[in-house]
């Protein structure tokens, strides 16, 4: 599980083509001070498996379907990523759940800065703007953000200086994609209502059949 709370910048230094996967190494410093085999890191918010580690870089497998999913087909060698290792279990919680599995991915439309903050506006399908609440949270390329605004086609957050001088969010252009992961309760709710549907509706003996009584 991560937090959204990104740890470092790091580098693409080198894609290894496979024929519709890849092998990913990239440069960091901070979280290679503490990385073993098998660690989970999240890139640009996706959930990746450290397969091999020097002092100055490692290595993941990025397999077909992350490819669909998510912008790390895109990649190229010097490409800036947000980084974060799994939450350690005696950790501070500063974002929200993010569990580095994502949703699908959007495009930037616009920055517009508003004082000592910027809005960034992106727009997103509606199979993924559903999940999507006004103060409620998102994860994008893996940053634990606030959603300020939602309309039928897109979502605004605002970002602080502290979130655009530690993350790659500000260094986007319009028409850029980013990795999206909507806030893990909606989609359980929704599939609780749905259940709830098929069996007639919520009724005490469908709570307790849950959990819930």
């Amino acid at each position: 599980m991560f937090t959204g709370i990104i740890e470092e910048i790091g580098t693409i230094a080198h894609i290894r083509m496979g024929t519709a996967s890849c092998v990913l190494t990239i440069h960091a410093e901070k979280i290679l001070s503490d990385i073993h085999i098998g660690d989970s890191i999240a890139v640009n918010g996706t959930c990746l498996t450290v397969c091999s580690f020097n002092g100055n870089q490692f290595s993941a497998d990025v397999m077909p379907e992350t490819m669909r999913r998510t912008n790390l087909g895109r990649l190229s060698p010097g490409s800036r990523v947000n980084l974060e290792r799994a939450m350690a279990a005696d950790g501070r919680f500063g974002g929200h759940i993010v569990s580095g599995h994502i949703d699908g991915t959007g495009t930037v439309k616009s920055f517009k800065r508003e004082d000592n903050a910027v809005w960034v506006t992106i727009a997103a399908s509606a199979e993924l703007l559903k999940y999507i609440v006004e103060k409620g949270s998102i994860a994008i390329d893996g940053i634990s953000l606030t959603v300020a605004r939602v309309t039928s086609q897109d979502f605004s957050v605002s970002v602080i200086p502290h979130t655009g001088e530690e993350t790659t969010l500000l260094a986007r252009k319009p028409g850029d994609t980013v990795n999206l992961e909507c806030d893990v309760v909606a989609k359980y709710i929704e599939k609780l209502l749905g259940n709830a549907k098929k069996k007639g509706g919520i009724t005490p003996l469908f709570l307790s059949e849950h959990g819930y009584l």
